[in-house]
């Protein structure tokens, strides 16, 4: 098996994350900040310190790091939290449906109303348009800090001047782009909204909400946190205002390890490695007949990019094509990858796409292997008429 589906989720794990993960099993099993002994003081305190190797990764404030289920989670907790009477948002259309359901329900439940920038390879064009989209009951302007389809990355840093102009908060979704993008709380991002189990290398059932503090936030659930028991309302501080119930401890322990494993080997190393590898795959299907390429990463065009490569089979939809690949011993992702607005934007709604995306561990090897099946399979459809 060769899987280069790290969009999803990365895959294999540093072996220090199983390993952290199967020791907080068995040695963190406490429920943290809620007993009086010393097993629960140990397991808080090991839930403090990935708190901190999380937030250190992005400049934010551990107090402000909440762990959450999964980057949708998160989102949904600063969109939704964000809302108001008459809201109004603003996102690209690029965004996964993690941000544009949430949007479109807290919209429709608040009398409100959303807007969709349209962007351009040109980042000028992209930042007119959004800030056109702007109004004066404008909340929050949230955009993916990169394409989960085409690896497109988005102008943030002129976008958070943009609203911070304005006076608006502004939201990153940095599924496809946390431990690869220089993302940094504070640094124009007011809130930050990551999966642990993507460019984390944390387990599934992980993710992040980073703030600012800047903008106070509605609670989405509320219950017990293990502090202010004796009033019925939520606590104000974080990240107990946002973390009612118990944690998955053990989940968000082995986070803060793969953080750290994320730190040690750098971010730019990371992305530098996988871009190659992007690259190499785009040289090797460019020329390739009987192949639609909708990503193609070269190297004067590299940093505009997340490691991210959509591709098609001619005759064959993008969920027929990851699952011939499959058969093949590939693992791909196949379909609309939960983004429709950026398949309408491609011309790929009806269709989907193939999408490659590499990690850390992926070989320049098992692309070439990748390579030379796609040709084998080609081949074979032009010689029969269809793939």
């Amino acid at each position: 098996m060769i899987y280069l589906d790290n969009a999803a989720t990365t895959y294999p794990k540093p072996p220090q994350v199983y390993r952290m993960w199967s020791y907080a099993m068995r040695a963190y099993g406490a429920n943290p900040g809620r007993g009086g002994y010393e097993f629960s003081s140990a397991t808080s305190e090991a839930v403090y310190r990935s708190r901190e190797s999380c937030a250190a990764l992005f400049g934010a404030d551990p107090e402000n790091t909440v762990f959450t289920l999964n980057c949708t989670h998160a989102l949904n907790t600063a969109i939704k939290g964000l809302s108001r009477r008459k809201v109004h948002f603003v996102i690209s259309d690029l965004e996964h449906n993690a941000v544009l359901r949430p949007v479109h329900a807290a919209a429709a439940e608040q009398g409100g109303s959303y807007s969709v920038f349209t962007t351009d390879e040109d980042d000028e064009v992209t930042l007119a348009r959004a800030q056109r989209a702007l109004h004066r009951d404008t909340a929050a302007l949230i955009c993916t800090a990169a394409s989960n389809v085409t690896g497109r990355r988005l102008p943030l840093k002129a976008l958070s001047e943009l609203c911070r102009r304005n006076g608006i908060c502004f939201v990153v979704d940095g599924a496809q782009g946390a431990g690869l993008l220089p993302l940094t709380v504070g640094d124009g991002i007011n809130i930050l909204c990551a999966a642990g189990h993507k460019g984390l290398y944390g387990p599934m059932g992980t993710g992040l909400m980073m703030t600012d503090g800047r903008y106070p936030l509605k609670t989405l659930m509320e219950g017990g946190t293990g502090s202010s028991s004796e009033s019925p309302l939520q606590p104000v501080h974080t990240p107990d205002r946002f973390e009612s119930g118990t944690l998955n401890t053990a989940g968000a322990i082995a986070l803060g390890t793969g953080a750290q494993f994320v730190k040690s080997r750098t971010p730019e190393a990371i992305l530098l490695h996988e871009l190659r590898l992007c690259m190499q795959l785009c040289d090797g299907l460019r020329p390739m007949h009987g192949i639609q390429l909708y990503t193609d990463i070269r190297s004067d065009n590299r940093d505009r990019f997340a490691p991210v490569v959509s591709f098609n089979i001619d005759g064959m939809s993008g969920a027929d094509g990851a699952a011939l690949l499959g058969q093949y011993g590939f693992c791909l992702r196949g379909g609309l990858h939960c983004a429709p607005m950026a398949h309408k934007k491609l011309g790929t709604l009806e269709r989907g796409t193939v999408r490659f995306s590499p990690s850390v561990f992926t070989t320049p090897q098992e692309v070439t292997a990748l390579l030379r099946t796609l040709n084998t399979v080609t081949a074979k459809g032009a010689a029969t008429g269809a793939p």
